[in-house]
């Protein structure tokens, strides 16, 4: 676990974890699905989160956890037929690496969730017949709520792409991951998915479809871009969390920006400061309709100081369904805002891999054309 994985996994950090976990807010009743599970760090999240919401002021606890307090509860307010549909029929995940599956299903047994079965599957080269699945007892018509970060910087051979996750002719794990997930919802499940910048702005057509097909067949709710480097010591490649709730049609879409995420941004990541911004950041989601109001009513040329913004669907069809927070951004009009260096890095990058692709596509169709 001290090193990136090959194929493109990386640790998730467990207060990014509970931050995306509190803007999609899981309930009991709902099916919860991470289909990139590692560690089940997300559905460990997701039941620590139903509990404390379920719990009475007696029943809940604080604790430090990674030099941070958080709080945790009992869940003494959940019913006998609540607490075992919680434990038993609420959550589901896969990974492709069977020591993953050995250690997700280790970390779930310690917190009592037992039942909770792990599939050895790798989801973007295969699929599963509905009588498989209910031969298996998952959900027949879809989750309630995906979570997940996906591997990426990790390429699938085109031919063993199903046909249900393909995207033009894009091969990258995390444009697949998305339309996966996306697939995997069931009408009005919501998402939180962590991805590269480059999903966001990329400009090859696979990157241009996928978000197009996000914006126009679905309702993008939030874009939270993460400080660079929140991922060291496993690697320094820039994210953001995707938010997203499945059918309908995007109308506006909310930018979150965190310049910190209470923990240094050096090559460890490990050491606590004050300066957190996901708290407020979280805060800002869950009251999103409010924060609309505000927006519309703001002095247009009067400086915006908050650390988040509104872009319509009409500006982001009309920037190639570009997502990127920055894009959005109000322009300072007191001082000069510099992009990240580690951002630009990350650009560049994107733009690389994009330029890779289309020249594999292209020689893909001629070789097509010569034989």
């Amino acid at each position: 676990m001290n090193t990136a994985g090959t194929n493109g996994q990386f640790r998730t950090p467990r207060h990014i974890i509970r931050a995306i976990v509190s803007m999609i807010d899981p309930k009991v009743g709902e099916t919860i699905y991470d289909p990139a599970a590692g560690t089940a760090g997300f559905l460990v999240a997701a039941y620590d989160h139903i509990r404390l919401a379920n719990s009475t002021a007696a029943g809940i606890r604080e604790a430090e956890l990674d030099g941070k307090i958080v709080r945790r509860g009992f869940g003494d307010k959940l019913s006998a037929p609540l607490l075992s549909k919680l434990r038993h029929a609420t959550f589901y995940g896969n990974d492709v690496d069977p020591a993953m599956v050995r250690l997700s299903t280790m970390n779930l047994m310690l917190r009592g969730l037992s039942d909770v079965h792990i599939l050895k599957r790798n989801v973007l080269t295969s699929t599963m017949e509905r009588a498989e699945r209910a031969e298996r007892g998952l959900p027949l018509n879809g989750y309630d709520v995906v979570l997940a970060n996906p591997p990426f910087s990790g390429k699938v051979d085109k031919d063993r792409i199903v046909n249900e996750v393909k995207v033009g002719t894009g091969t990258a794990t995390e444009l697949l991951f998305v339309k996966y997930m996306t697939n995997s919802l069931k009408d009005g499940g919501r998402c939180g998915v962590v991805v590269p910048e480059g999903v966001l702005f990329g400009s090859t057509g696979a990157h241009k479809e996928l978000r197009r097909q996000l914006v126009e067949n679905n309702t993008v709710l939030a874009v939270v871009s993460l400080p660079g480097g929140v991922f060291q010591p496993y690697s320094g490649v820039k994210t953001s969390v995707l938010l997203f709730r499945k059918g309908g049609t995007t109308e506006r879409v909310l930018f979150l920006h965190a310049d910190a995420d209470g923990y240094k941004l050096d090559a460890n990541h490990d050491t606590p400061i004050e300066a957190d911004d996901l708290p407020t950041l979280v805060e800002d989601f869950r009251q999103r309709d409010l924060a609309w109001s505000d927006w519309q009513s703001r002095v247009a040329k009067a400086e915006w100081t908050e650390k988040w913004w509104f872009a319509t669907v009409d500006t982001i069809r009309a920037n190639d369904f570009n997502l990127s927070a920055g894009r959005y951004r109000p322009q300072s009009q007191t001082q000069v805002e510099h992009r990240d260096p580690l951002e630009l890095i990350d650009e560049l990058r994107a733009i690389e891999t994009e330029i890779i692709e289309e020249l594999g596509a292209l020689a893909d169709k001629l070789r097509e054309r010569a034989a």
